[in-house]
């Protein structure tokens, strides 16, 4: 499974998500990786922010027996937009995603009003969940109105502590290395202490649809 960025109960093969950052400029107190030997990465305390392949969409169907077929489609929705922010000023990191929610029905008679769950989770190290909650989006159609437009977001805190590397493993990333010595020939980032300390100081923060397990697998399989 991979990130998009701009489900569901289940965080379906967490451990093989693959993040594109929405926030990544350097800063001071981020540790800010480059030399001459080629190792370059930017890392703050600020977790990444995405959308789970998936849960970005959901689909409601008229008829749940008559099945997931075109003709039943009742409303589509759509995540987009998503817009990061993070405060790391405190031993508390607050970050938050905003978006904007796209829908479509296809019965256009009279007003009506359309509440869709969401997930915002917490996911340490690719694959342990630390923390989750489901919030609710309405949208609301006018009469006639085939479209309607919503705005949501999502946030959670993250032990600045957990997510900062110990200055042993920092001192070890940044050391400097010159080309021919032994050590140059090693990168850091492949030893097993290493990997570890930036596995468990990696946090991502995850937006998407609380899907059913059959929403899931028609997002899937469409």
């Amino acid at each position: 499974m991979t990130m998009r960025m701009v489900g569901s109960g289940r965080l379906v093969g967490a451990g093989l998500l693959t993040l594109t950052m929405l926030a990544g400029c350097a800063k001071p107190g981020e540790l800010v990786l480059s030399d001459g030997v080629g190792i370059t990465a930017v890392r703050t305390a600020c977790p990444a922010v995405g959308i789970p392949d998936y849960t970005g969409d959901i689909t409601t169907f008229r008829s749940p027996a008559a099945g997931a077929t075109a003709d039943n489609i009742d409303v589509v929705a759509a995540m987009t937009n998503v817009r990061p922010t993070c405060n790391e000023s405190g031993d508390k990191v607050y970050s938050q995603a905003s978006f904007d929610v796209l829908a479509r029905r296809t019965d256009t008679r009279g007003a009506r009003r359309v509440e869709l769950p969401y997930f915002v989770t917490v996911l340490r190290g690719g694959s342990a969940v630390v923390s989750k909650r489901v919030g609710t989006v309405v949208l609301d159609f006018a009469d006639g109105q085939e479209r309607a437009r919503a705005s949501a977001q999502a946030g959670a805190y993250i032990d600045r502590a957990e997510a900062t590397l110990p200055a042993e493993i920092r001192e070890r990333i940044t050391r400097e290395r010159r080309a021919g010595d032994q050590e140059a020939a090693v990168d850091p980032m492949t030893e097993p202490e290493v990997r570890a300390a930036l596995a468990r100081a990696s946090f991502e923060l995850l937006v998407g649809f609380h899907l059913t397990d059959a929403q899931l697998g028609y997002n899937a399989t469409r």
